[in-house]
């Protein structure tokens, strides 16, 4: 998306004019209005005003997206996730839920980073990122999330472990009974073993894959 300077007159935009230079773009940051001879205080002063009046949503400092009816493409949110915290990707519960591994929905969209811990409030929900140390951050995939929209998404094998290995007693039998894990047959043994790197996840591996046979052998008798 390029936006010039021809857009501002008077260090003024027009509210059409974001439209049209935002396009369908999902969200959008403040750096891109900023190229040519522009005033960066003017600019933050605009687009804090189009957030009072409701036509904008602030996601975070410098990162928008526009509010309903303006929007053409309204925004995923684990695209939000992605662009929330650069160098993040979804995983967890919201990507057990979105292989369908676990039943319950999730209360806030969960991503991993290797950044600190961090909790964003947003107009677009809660976005929740754990810490994970940067040798960790593999088995993830940049994935169509609908409307021309993509984000980085954990696979369900890396989103489950991820989950056991920032979990305490994450290995444990009734704690991995508890997430009441469905349709294991997607999960690959081999990707499973790939993301192996402690006697823990070894543990919490060798019980998932019983509780896969337990249900495939369910599955057969029916």
């Amino acid at each position: 998306m390029a936006l010039t300077c021809h857009l501002w007159y008077n260090n003024c935009m027009k509210f059409e004019e974001l439209l049209a230079a935002v396009g369908d773009e999902p969200v959008f940051e403040t750096g891109l209005l900023l190229a040519g001879d522009v005033d960066p205080s003017d600019v933050r002063r605009q687009l804090s005003r189009w957030v009072r009046s409701g036509r904008l949503l602030q996601l975070r400092r410098g990162l928008y997206a526009l509010a309903p009816p303006f929007q053409k493409n309204p925004p995923h949110p684990f695209l939000v996730a992605n662009r929330l915290v650069g160098g993040s990707y979804v995983s967890l519960q919201s990507a057990l839920a979105y292989y369908g591994l676990i039943p319950e929905g999730v209360h806030a969209v969960t991503s991993v980073t290797p950044g600190r811990p961090v909790t964003f409030h947003t107009p677009l929900g809660r976005y929740e990122y754990r810490h994970l140390k940067p040798s960790l951050l593999r088995g993830y995939i940049l994935t169509a999330v609908g409307n021309g929209q993509e984000a980085y998404l954990a696979t369900p094998e890396k989103a489950l472990l991820d989950l056991i290995y920032l979990t305490p007693g994450g290995d444990a039998p009734a704690y991995l009974r508890e997430l009441r894990l469905e349709n294991l047959a997607i999960l690959r043994p081999e990707e499973l073993a790939r993301h192996v790197t402690s006697p823990k996840l070894r543990r919490a591996v060798e019980y998932v894959l019983r509780l896969r046979a337990e249900e495939s052998e369910g599955f057969t008798e029916l």
